[in-house]
């Protein structure tokens, strides 16, 4: 039997793990949000509340409603949920579960040429936008009359609303393209612009705008699922730095905060040098 490759396989995974995060696809016809019991879960990607085939929770947007005020019940429990899923996992939830890497794997495949950066310093943007826009915003800036705040990312930046959810319901729901407006269309210009970055661009939202893959990228180091590179193996032929599309140096540094795990080193490494490395 033919041995499948690591791009196919992880593809078939990641379908996988959106059709788990999204099983109620018959709502993206009618328009209605799943509200039920699962929605008190959050799943570990960039997967948002409002997408009408949605079963789980957005870590991201809990951690905002709590710090805006609205849910003092999940604060432990989201803390608790990104740490041991980032000391366990790191940024293989970004390589394998989360919708938005999928949709940028599959825009990648484009036929378009491709840039290959590093992006040496705006690379720590998604740090800055955990900070300020996860954090610091929807605790500090509170309504006067409720005295709560807003979830600043969700409204105004995360692309994965804008595309799994907003689009969906107001293409399900007529009376709701009576309310757009201008944050709507910004967060619409900014979803767009993401989408054709991708193509010429790997995981480019992924790794400069997502602060889940920011909080992830804490524990690469040091998850128990990382990368390995055995240097009684390794030959120093370069090709898994040449073949990474971060353009990231897997036998020097496997374990990158940059890097999302997506095997195309190990599946270059001829010397099988390079090697996921579990508990």
């Amino acid at each position: 039997m033919k041995k499948i490759k690591i791009a196919t396989k992880r593809l078939l995974i990641q379908c996988t793990f959106f059709l788990l995060q999204n099983p109620l696809l018959k709502n993206f016809a009618t328009g209605q949000i799943y509200q039920g019991d699962f929605k008190k879960i959050c799943t570990p990607g960039l997967n948002c509340y409002s997408c009408p085939a949605a079963a789980l929770s957005c870590p991201i947007g809990s951690m905002q409603l709590f710090l805006a005020g609205a849910r003092h019940s999940i604060s432990l429990y989201v803390s608790g949920f990104l740490l041991v899923t980032g000391v366990v996992f790191g940024r293989l939830i970004c390589g394998y579960v989360c919708p938005m890497g999928l949709l940028q794997d599959l825009i990648y495949k484009i036929k378009v040429p491709k840039l290959k950066t590093r992006f040496r310093y705006a690379r720590y943007l998604k740090y800055a936008i955990l900070g300020f826009f996860v954090v610091l915003l929807p605790f500090a800036v509170r309504h006067e009359l409720t005295g709560l705040g807003t979830p600043w990312f969700c409204e105004y930046i995360c692309p994965s609303g804008t595309i799994f959810a907003a689009i969906p319901l107001l293409r399900a729901n007529d009376f709701l393209t009576t309310m757009i407006g201008t944050r709507f269309v910004l967060k619409a210009a900014i979803a767009g612009g993401i989408l054709i970055v991708s193509a010429f661009i790997f995981r480019f939202f992924c790794r400069v705008l997502c602060p889940l893959g920011a909080i992830y990228a804490l524990f690469n180091r040091f998850a128990l699922f990382r990368m390995h590179c055995s240097r009684d193996k390794c030959v120093s032929c370069g090709k898994c730095a040449e073949a990474c599309h971060i353009k990231l140096n897997p036998a020097a540094n496997a374990n990158s905060p940059e890097c999302v795990r997506c095997g195309k080193c190990s599946g270059v490494c001829e010397a099988k040098a390079i090697s996921y490395r579990k508990p």
